[in-house]
């Protein structure tokens, strides 16, 4: 898992820096991820031939994951492209994962030295995946449930938004609001209480999201415009709240079945 943690650690960072305004210059998201991925490499001492070969593998699919994702948020085409490079990294780590090194290095002297309680009986590698499981829900999370959105048309690209008109009717993430704070939030939480076998408070929180969101989606659709086509189909909110939310629990749910 030393290679998969690696990279979480990395996309989510790269994730994080990334800015919704364009404030951040555009290479900034994969030089941070790049060089985030070299560090972690020293301080671990993951630096054999067949890591080397593994992290520069991690890098290009790392760049191109920034390129193409933000390219499908900005015209919302070809979602499936970033998602599938994505799921291909993760697969192809896991399958060629015990060519990897073990973690150690001064990031283990620094956890010996530093007596941290939770840290006593916890290894270097262990440390590493929750670490990145943590920043990957952070920031990847949001954009691997936003891409999905995009690609069913549930959520309209930034160059759609940014073209329409202020009298424009509002698209389901403009009348559901909190959902990139609560997402992260939300996917951390039940990771935690999985973690700690807590798994009845876990759906609880799944639960208490439907209950606190159903009267802003009910009162969307009663103020929502009439469709303008006789397909009979789910409301746009319903549509968005439910493969949002159903996507989001699934990416916490993968973390914690990779941290158990």
């Amino acid at each position: 898992m030393t290679w998969v943690s690696l990279a979480l650690v990395a996309f989510g960072v790269a994730d994080l820096v990334r800015s919704p305004a364009g404030r951040m210059p555009l290479g900034s998201a994969p030089l941070a991820g790049v060089l985030t991925l070299v560090l972690l490499s020293v301080v671990t001492g993951v630096h054999g031939v067949a890591d080397v070969v593994a992290l520069v593998v991690v890098a290009v699919a790392l760049v191109g994951w920034t390129e193409t994702s933000r390219r499908t948020q900005a015209d919302g085409r070809r979602a499936w492209l970033p998602l599938g490079l994505f799921a291909a990294l993760v697969v192809a780590l896991l399958a060629f994962s015990g060519f990897a090194s073990e973690p150690s290095g001064p990031l283990s002297e620094w956890l010996r030295w530093a007596d941290l309680p939770w840290a006593a009986d916890v290894s270097v590698s262990r440390v590493l995946l929750l670490a990145g499981l943590v920043v990957f829900n952070l920031a990847t999370g949001n954009i691997i449930v936003r891409l999905v959105l995009l690609a069913i048309g549930a959520l309209r690209p930034d160059q759609v938004v940014a073209a329409q008109s202020a009298t424009s009717d509002p698209q389901p993430a403009d009348r559901l609001k909190g959902g990139r704070l609560l997402g992260p939030m939300e996917r951390l939480v039940i990771l935690g209480l999985g973690l700690a076998g807590e798994y009845g408070a876990a759906s609880i929180v799944i639960a208490a999201k439907g209950l606190l969101r159903f009267p802003e989606i009910q009162a969307a659709a009663r103020t929502s415009p009439p469709p303008t086509s006789t397909r009979v189909g789910i409301d746009d909110m319903t549509e968005y709240f439910l493969v949002g939310s159903f996507v989001s629990w699934l990416v916490a749910l993968g973390s914690l079945a990779l941290a158990r």
